[in-house]
């Protein structure tokens, strides 16, 4: 049960999140808040990953952050609605750019997070090492 709990608050919250960034944005011509909250979502959910790679394991704070959190605040469906709404529109040659920037950019943020997580986790054990030295 504590598990749905985590998901359920970590979920609230990225929603809410995502839903505040929308109202905050002037999309225009270009879908923004949906690319940055995709790219920044896929940096963290890396970052965590990394992180929690090399620590004990910590399920409920891995659930509420990365499946709760990440998924709440990150959005699959928004962004194929509005490719699909843009490469109909008069200016597919955006839906296109639109595309390749998410999936490239989401990809390289979520290794570009995998790799400083891992850092920030190695770093964080060995100056808790000399502590208790």
């Amino acid at each position: 049960m504590k598990s749905y709990v985590a998901v359920f608050i970590g979920g609230a919250l990225g929603s809410l999140l995502r839903y505040v960034l929308n109202l905050n944005t002037d999309s225009g011509f270009f879908p923004w808040a949906t690319f940055v909250e995709n790219i920044s979502g896929s940096l963290l959910l890396g970052l965590l990953t990394g992180f929690f790679s090399f620590r004990a394991k910590k399920p409920l704070v891995q659930l509420c952050l990365g499946t709760g959190f990440c998924g709440g605040y990150t959005t699959m469906s928004a962004f194929s609605k509005e490719t699909a709404l843009i490469l109909q529109s008069s200016v597919p040659q955006t839906g296109v750019l639109y595309l390749a920037a998410s999936l490239a950019g989401g990809i390289c943020f979520a290794l570009l997070g995998i790799v400083f997580g891992k850092r920030i986790s190695r770093a964080a054990g060995k100056e808790k090492e000399r502590f208790e030295s």
